[in-house]
């Protein structure tokens, strides 16, 4: 195939990937591990490139959600540990144990059904199990004794973590994430006098990092949003204040595909929802919903151009976005306008795009469609 023109790009930050990764360690200090969560190819930003570019700066683990993630792990020779935290299907076990994968188990008959297939390999097979502390999702809700008495019966699955998660960690103002805490605790000390003792004890992502929960740090937090930049705010005036710092490592942008002048009462888009109130110019860009704009932007969300921010009107429709361009006299196609991201001190982020979009900061950089192109800077 030919070299065509990018239409619609992201540009993605390694090095500020590895400072918030560092700025995560530094706030919980050396007898905490951390380990990255690169799901969702780390959450548009590229699975393998990131994942290489936090082994380098010293993780060793990372967290997927699936089988297939972690085996495009692997085959891109990157032989950190790997947690797959949210697949334990039947057709997926073999490549567990094939891909030197981590499964971590939701219920205790698959304890059982993972020492099967560990003592017909021969060799040990290290697990995380999740309780459900209160998620009401994956995650098993047996007692201490129960648990015990199904760990210790495996000849080679090995127990290597405990783990939970948390619901509702940025609402400060309510009991929810205090009581999964005091659930989970109850179980690990029950566990220990019973003698079980995982190394790993893990139930924290960004947000009880961001804001000091220290109790809920334990041995190995998994932060996802600080590896890429973002900590959603707490929900309540009573949060502590945020003891850990990080920045966006995404900036998305695409090109002007036409200029044009538009008389006034002129209609934009589907169901002519922008009518223009005076003679404008209007810009219309090489990127819509199916490249990861929230369809929800129309005639709500900005862009900027030329340093300057602007008003997206009418439907944001499947390739296609229009904005008033009034205040960009020699604006021309082919320039760069930015979707996400910062120019002369002016900057749009996922948080502010998600609350335009009635959405979340995830959903927006999770959104961000496979046919946008990668440039890593």
């Amino acid at each position: 195939m030919g070299t065509f023109a990018y239409r619609s790009w992201v540009e993605i930050s390694l090095g500020q990937i590895a400072r918030n990764f560092d700025a995560v360690r530094e706030t919980v200090g050396q007898g905490v591990e951390v380990m990255p969560v690169v799901k969702a190819d780390a959450y548009r930003h590229g699975a393998v490139e990131v994942s290489r570019t936090l082994a380098a700066a010293g993780a060793r683990w990372l967290a997927v959600s699936n089988v297939e993630e972690g085996a495009a792990l692997r085959d891109a020779n990157i032989n950190t540990r790997v947690l797959v935290m949210a697949d334990f299907l039947p057709g997926e076990r073999q490549a567990l144990l094939d891909y030197r994968l981590t499964p971590v188990i939701h219920c205790l008959e698959d304890i059982a059904a993972w020492d099967d297939m560990a003592s017909r390999q021969g060799d040990p097979a290290p697990y995380h199990l999740k309780i459900d502390s209160g998620m009401g999702r994956l995650g098993t809700r047996e007692p201490a004794p129960r648990i015990a008495e199904t760990v210790l019966a495996a000849k080679k699955a090995r127990m290597e973590g405990i783990m939970t998660h948390f619901a509702s960690a940025a609402d400060y103002g309510g009991g929810q994430t205090e009581e999964q805490v005091h659930y989970f605790e109850d179980i690990r000390t029950g566990l220990a006098t019973l003698g079980v003792e995982p190394e790993y004890i893990h139930l924290s992502s960004t947000i009880p990092v961001a804001y000091g929960r220290r109790k809920a740090w334990q041995k190995m937090v998994r932060p996802g949003h600080a590896i890429y930049g973002y900590v959603s705010p707490a929900s309540s005036s009573t949060a502590p204040e945020r003891i850990l710092h990080v920045h966006p490592a995404l900036s998305w942008k695409t090109v002007v595909l036409a200029v044009k002048e538009l008389p006034e009462n002129a209609l934009v888009g589907y169901g002519g929802m922008f009518r223009a109130p005076r003679p404008m110019r209007i810009a219309v860009l090489a990127a819509g919903y199916a490249d990861g704009i929230p369809h929800r932007l129309s005639n709500r969300g900005r862009v900027i151009v030329q340093g300057k921010l602007a008003p997206i009107i009418g439907a944001v429709s499947m390739d296609l976005t229009t904005i008033d361009a009034s205040h960009c006299d020699d604006l021309k196609v082919g320039d760069p306008v930015i979707l996400l991201g910062s120019e002369n001190g002016v900057s749009i982020d996922a948080q502010q795009i998600a609350r335009t979009a009635g959405t979340i900061s995830y959903s927006v950089l999770c959104g961000i469609h496979a046919r946008v192109k990668r440039i890593y800077v």
